[in-house]
């Protein structure tokens, strides 16, 4: 009897052990209002904040866009102007929430220069410490 009471009682411990893990972990989100993309020039800048974190000390935030030099008439002049760019850093978390800024500036060879302008599209920031990706449809 005794040994089954032990046996249950381990039991019972390594459950509890185990869920209060997982309840520590948390449940990682982009505060939906909170992501912004902008576009200033040829660089692009997406900003926000990331809760739901649990115990971590950081999070590596990585963005991704694709930029297009585009003429006034709105076509790509040449597919060598068009490429992938990115950005990425460390940001420290606090009480289970993160906040975020990233810029990604695209440069082309040759230059992209007025009266052409970048067009960002395909942009994607991911947390790659907690697996989760948000993607922004348009043109920045």
């Amino acid at each position: 009897m005794r040994r089954a009471i032990a046996s249950w009682l381990i039991v019972l411990s390594a459950f509890l052990a185990l869920g209060a893990h997982a309840a520590f972990a948390g449940s990682p989100h982009f505060v939906s209002n909170t992501v912004s993309v902008s576009r200033e020039g040829n660089s692009l800048t997406v900003s926000g904040k990331e809760a739901g974190l649990g115990d971590e000390d950081q999070v590596h935030i990585v963005v991704t866009a694709s930029a297009a030099c585009i003429n006034p008439g709105q076509n790509h002049p040449k597919a060598a102007n068009k490429e992938s760019f990115s950005a990425e850093g460390l940001f420290p978390v606090q009480n289970g929430k993160a906040e975020f800024s990233l810029t990604v500036t695209a440069t082309f060879q040759p230059n992209c220069s007025p009266p052409m302008t970048v067009v960002f599209s395909n942009v994607t920031v991911t947390d790659t410490t907690s697996g989760i990706s948000r993607s922004f449809s348009g043109t920045f």
